[in-house]
Formats: structure tokens, C-alpha cells, sequence
């Protein structure tokens, strides 16, 4: 059972970001959907089961949804710059990086001295696995390498709000899917703050940014599976196991949105796809 929830979020996330990019609009519809998305679903999920949740606990867990929406907007952003089979290796790569340190340093996971060996040659592989799967020959005009430039320092600033949302949920005295509610709840709030202060009101009534709730009820699917996940494996492995959604995430780029791909960077992004299943299987094991 436990191997089975780390499999699902992965599942989840990785159809999640090739069927926003086909639903399309901006930023700012996607992330409006998104989130009203994912509201709507947890509300169910409160109803289902009534959970106790204490003040503080809600606090810290909406805190947690507010720090996701900034990590999300900015992959959005990178759908809409590079494409979805250039952003989601990237940004993969930085909440790995960002997660897994947290969980070693603040939460002492991979305690013994075998956990950490083999815990950091998996995390090596995927993060190779990764790059590879970045790699791009595209040279053709000079404000295109401007864009992906920007796009990358975007999603190195924006990945820090997944390293809280990922590691909250760890230190809360109440846990589970008491906490998805109000997580959803800190993304409603953050992403009204965000089209207020962004001046982009229009996108509350635009028929895009409701048709995008497919995406949260998406990602509803994925954070359940997730949170409950957490609670029986680790932020570790749970985190690990959920990131080779890009492996998912990326075949459906290329072949359902038909982002272009070189032989190469193909060649590259096979290689990269082995190595990221390679590294979370040796991570999860060991």
C-alpha cells in the first residue's frame, strides 16, 4: 500500500502540466483554475471525512498552500516561455534539490550512514537524469537563449515556495488529509493577492480561468495521494518517488504537445528519463 502512494502522485502530476498547457491561457488563468480547482475538491474531502484540525495547524498549513502558489505560478510561466518538456525537468530539479536537503538537515531523514550513501547516489542520478533530459540545441536567435535565461533564474526564485509547501506538512502536529483544506485554502487567498497586486482582476471572469479547475482537481488527486504518502514513507521518499512524474510529464510534451526535439536532445531526454527512474527506485530502496 505504502508503494502504491508513492506511485500516485506521480502519477497526478505528471498529466497535470500537459493538460493545463492544453487547456492554455495565461499565468494567470491557469494558476486562478488551478487553485479554485483545488478548493472545490478539498471541500469533498472535508465533508467526507471530517478531520480535526487545530488553529495552528491550519495556519501553518495555509501558509504552506500560499508558498505553492508562488512555486506554481512560476512554472506556469516556463510553460508558456519553453514549453512544458524544458520546464518541468528544471523545475524537478530544483525541488529536489531543495527538499532533500530540508528533509536530511531539519527532519533527519536517512539517519544511518548506509541511508546516506545510497540516499545521495540516488539523488546524484536524478539530478543527472535531469539535466540531460534539459538539454537543448536550440541556438536560433539570440533573444530566444535571453528567454530561457530568464525563464531559469524564474524558476530557481520560484522553486523555494515548493520547498515549503513540500516540507511543512512534516512538522505539523496534525497531519494528513486534515491538512488539505486549508492548504487550499492559503492558495485561494495568495493567488487573489496576487491578481489584485498584479492588476490582472479581468482574469476572475474570464471562462478560461474556470475551465483550468480541471487542473486543480488534477492536482487534488496528486497532493491527497501525496500528503498521505508523506505520513507512511517520508518527505524523502515520498518527495523522490512523486518527482518521476517528469518522466510523465515530459513523453507527453513531446508527443501530445509536440514540442520539438532534436535527435539529440532526444537521445539526451531518453537517457535523462532512465536515470531519473534509476535514481528514485535506488533512493526508495535503500
Amino acid at each position: 500500500m505504502n508503494a502504491l502512494l508513492m506511485l500516485l502522485p506521480a502519477l497526478g502530476w505528471g498529466i497535470m502540466p500537459p493538460v493545463v498547457a492544453k487547456i492554455g491561457g495565461k499565468p494567470a488563468n491557469q494558476i486562478f483554475g488551478t487553485a479554485v480547482g483545488t478548493l472545490i475538491a478539498s471541500i469533498g474531502v472535508f465533508i467526507a471525512i471530517r478531520p480535526q484540525i487545530t488553529w495552528q495547524s491550519f495556519v501553518l498549513a495555509a501558509l504552506a498552500g500560499a508558498f505553492w502558489i508562488v512555486g506554481q505560478t512560476g512554472q506556469y510561466t516556463g510553460y508558456k516561455n519553453v514549453g512544458v518538456s524544458q520546464t518541468m525537468p528544471v523545475s524537478t530539479g530544483l525541488q529536489l534539490v531543495g527538499t532533500s536537503l530540508i528533509g536530511v538537515f531539519i527532519f533527519g531523514e536517512w539517519a544511518s550512514s548506509t541511508e546516506k550513501i545510497f540516499g545521495a547516489i540516488g539523488v546524484l542520478l536524478l539530478i543527472i537524469g535531469i539535466w540531460l533530459t534539459s538539454v537543448s540545441d536550440e541556438v536560433n536567435a539570440q533573444v530566444d537563449n535571453k528567454v530561457r535565461v530568464r525563464t531559469m533564474i524564474m524558476l530557481i526564485l520560484t522553486s523555494a515556495g515548493y520547498w515549503v509547501y513540500n516540507s511543512i506538512p512534516k512538522g505539523l502536529s496534525t497531519s494528513g488529509l486534515a491538512i488539505f483544506l486549508p492548504e487550499s485554502v492559503g492558495m485561494v487567498i495568495a493567488v487573489c493577492l496576487y491578481l489584485i497586486f498584479s492588476h490582472q482582476l479581468k482574469t476572475f471572469k474570464e471562462p478560461i480561468s474556470w475551465i483550468n479547475i480541471i487542473g486543480g482537481l488534477i492536482f487534488s488527486f496528486a497532493a491527497i495521494t501525496y500528503i498521505l504518502s508523506v505520513g507512511a514513507n517520508g518527505v524523502n521518499s515520498a518527495f523522490v518517488v512523486s518527482q518521476v512524474s517528469v518522466v510523465l510529464s515530459t513523453l507527453l510534451g513531446i508527443i501530445w504537445l509536440r514540442e520539438h526535439k532534436s535527435r539529440r536532445e532526444l537521445t539526451y531526454t531518453m537517457l535523462g528519463l532512465v536515470l531519473i527512474v534509476a535514481g528514485a527506485v535506488v533512493t526508495t530502496i535503500f
